[in-house]
């Protein structure tokens, strides 16, 4: 029972690692048009990412996340229009009948 635990453990290790988000090497970099996406776009591509995505699925030219962007910014207005589309997390409740 504790090799499967350590098999268990390992396997978890390798699933969570493979996830992990790699280095951007076009962070900051301009892009041929000399754009560069900042938390405006990013607000707006978080907004739009479920309709991009699944254009994405048939186009290669077409992208959810735009790796020319100027960092920290860009990503928090991409999770913030995300979390606005999908209801920011919160819980909706139902008020009691009195």
């Amino acid at each position: 029972m504790k090799r499967a635990h350590v098999l268990l453990l390992v396997t978890l290790v390798m699933v969570l690692g493979a996830c992990a988000a790699g280095e951007n090497p076009t962070l900051g970099v301009e892009t041929l048009d000399g754009e560069l996406a900042g938390f405006w776009l990013g607000l707006w591509q978080g907004i739009i990412a479920p309709i991009t995505f699944v254009i994405s699925l048939f186009t290669d030219g077409i992208n959810v996340y735009e790796v020319h962007n100027n960092g920290n910014w860009y990503d928090f207005g991409f999770v913030l229009g995300a979390g606005i589309l999908f209801g920011g997390g919160r819980k909706r409740r139902k008020k009691a009948k009195e």
